[in-house]
């Protein structure tokens, strides 16, 4: 047992001596756009660069940002406060406004700042801070932080004041690459299985596959819910409108707000008549939701959900998250019934507690 604790503690070694810049060398420069871009054009910005959330930029001095931040962006030469970060906005928090104001896209995306609990509180992490110490607040479903390229404190953690001459953006699946491609290093964590590690979920949310999208969204959109397991139906069983609790049922698909990205308005007038299977196929097929999607010829098959076992390693389980460019696997029995759910918020979750 103490050699175990001792292995485990030289692999969590790995994280504590290495640094969020180190994590930040290859990231792109923070996507943003302006305080008075529609819902709509937010939602092309997402799928033109494949990313689930965008910085909102405004004029400095006009707004105070989520949680009552301060985060600016100076100019590297002169000094001078060119822009404020009013929030992050998330394909969750464009499910909730379409849901609750009837898919009025032309709203500016300022207006729908914090729809979701996440988008409540816009937080920032110093570059020399520690791999390990970044994981604290993202166990705690924090998906994404701001990082600033140069800063003047050496103060290490989460800070909700800072000014830099620009931001990178820092995600849980940033983190998860990040011990994946150090798996040799930290095999003797890694070759735990999810349950022995604390990382399943046994209560699991679920749909059944005959359910309606917009009854979908709306029961996401209450419970804050990114994605939800897609079960077959049981006629007489499933009532609607609710959730119904996914364990033991046989698992076919997943619904996820991700699906948002790239729908126009035409698809979502046609969202009532559809249900999430149906959905998820289309979503499957198309690069781009266009004017037919939601009302073209049913297709063959969805994504297949991405499982694992309750006796998957760690490893396993990370490697199928970053291969997939997934946030949550759905655990299942030798029989394809869903037994729970292992998030990246609940692996990160499990290493903070070794």
């Amino acid at each position: 047992m103490q050699q175990l604790a001792g292995n485990v503690e030289q692999a969590m070694s790995v994280l504590k001596a290495s640094t969020i810049e180190q994590i930040m060398l290859n990231k792109k420069r923070l996507i943003e756009v302006p305080y008075n871009a529609s819902v709509k054009d937010t939602l092309n910005a997402m799928h033109a660069h494949d990313i689930l959330a965008v910085a909102v930029a405004a004029p400095p001095g006009q707004w105070i940002g989520a949680g009552g931040s301060q985060i600016l962006e100076a100019d590297k030469a002169t000094g001078a406060i060119r822009k404020h970060y009013i929030g992050l906005v998330s394909v969750l928090d464009v499910l909730v406004h379409v849901v609750e104001d009837n898919a009025q896209l032309n709203a500016p995306v300022s207006s729908i700042i914090g729809h979701s609990l996440e988008g409540l509180n816009l937080w920032t992490i110093t570059p020399n801070t520690s791999v390990y110490d970044a994981i604290e607040p993202m166990s705690k479903g924090v998906h994404r932080v701001l990082v600033p390229f140069e800063t003047e404190s050496d103060v290490q953690g989460v800070e909700l004041t800072e000014s830099s001459s620009g931001y990178h953006i820092l995600t849980q699946m940033d983190i998860i690459k990040f011990i994946h491609e150090r798996a040799e290093l930290m095999n003797d964590i890694l070759r735990l299985s999810v349950s022995d590690i604390g990382a399943v979920r046994y209560s699991v949310f679920a749909v059944p596959h005959t359910m309606a999208v917009m009854t979908a969204l709306k029961c996401m959109a209450n419970t804050a819910l990114p994605a939800v397991a897609i079960v077959e139906a049981v006629p007489g069983v499933d009532k609607e409108p609710m959730f119904i609790n996914g364990q033991g049922r046989k698992l076919v698909g997943t619904f996820s707000a991700s699906d948002l990205r790239g729908c126009c308005a035409e698809t979502l007038s046609a969202w009532k008549t559809i249900t999430v299977m149906d959905w998820a196929k289309k979503a499957w097929t198309s690069d781009r939701f266009g004017p037919g999607a939601a009302t073209g010829p049913e297709m063959a098959e969805c994504r297949p959900p991405v499982t694992c076992k309750v006796n998957t390693s760690l490893g396993e389980a990370i490697a199928k998250s970053v291969e997939n460019h997934i946030h949550r696997l759905w655990v299942v029995d030798d029989e394809g019934l869903l037994q729970g759910i292992v998030a990246l918020s609940d692996i990160l979750s499990a290493l903070r507690k070794l």
